[in-house]
């Protein structure tokens, strides 16, 4: 059945608020790890970072309550998708395979990062308060995924299969990241990330 007009009308300018919304979140993530890069996080207000993504002090705690969750905006929204496209696979698809599957999409659709910024933005992200933001939100996206897979493989939710699947997923995709940007001549991410998470697969000797 097709919505009346005025309905229409509604959805697109919801949709449409949404798009800035989303448009204002991705300026201040970028003005925040442009200058935290240039200055030194110690060295950068909020003030400054609003500034820089010519919106209002009020505008910035709208979105973020510090500017290290501005820093972080890009890294949080890349596992949120890739929890959403988790959480869509195929039931029939066991959590390893389909954790995977979902990176591989993910990539896809992010195409590949620019391995000089990435370097940059680690930087960035290597100051002990962004550390430690990043740190307590990575647990909270691996308990959020744990559940997910236990939800998926019919496992109770506080067994253990669940979380240490979650967790040697996330550490693989860590430690593959910082490898990825270490690497002289460079290679695709995807590529260095199935080579640790085809490691983590293995069964220890």
């Amino acid at each position: 059945m097709q919505l009346p007009v005025h309905s229409r009308v509604l959805e697109d300018m919801e949709s449409l608020r949404e798009r800035k919304k989303e448009a204002t979140r991705r300026a201040l993530h970028r003005a925040a790890i442009r200058l935290t890069i240039e200055h030194g996080l110690d060295n950068v207000t909020v003030e400054a970072i609003a500034d820089a993504a010519d919106v209002s002090r009020r505008t910035f705690s709208n979105y973020f309550a510090a500017k290290e969750d501005a820093v972080l905006y890009g890294d949080a929204e890349r596992m949120q998708s890739l929890m959403r496209t988790f959480q869509s696979r195929p039931p029939s698809e066991r959590a390893w395979p389909a954790l995977r599957n979902s990176l591989h999409a993910l990539m896809e659709e992010i195409g590949e990062p620019d391995p000089e910024w990435a370097a940059q933005a680690r930087l960035a992200r290597a100051h002990p308060s962004v550390l430690a933001r990043q740190l307590a939100r990575w647990a909270d996206i691996e308990r959020s995924l744990a559940a997910l897979i236990a939800e998926r493989d019919g496992s109770p939710p506080d067994s253990p299969r669940p979380r240490i699947l979650a967790g040697a997923f996330m550490s693989s995709l860590r430690i593959g990241s910082l490898a990825w940007i270490e690497q002289h001549p460079r290679r695709p991410l995807a590529v260095v990330a199935d080579e640790h998470l085809d490691e983590m697969s293995r069964a220890f000797d």
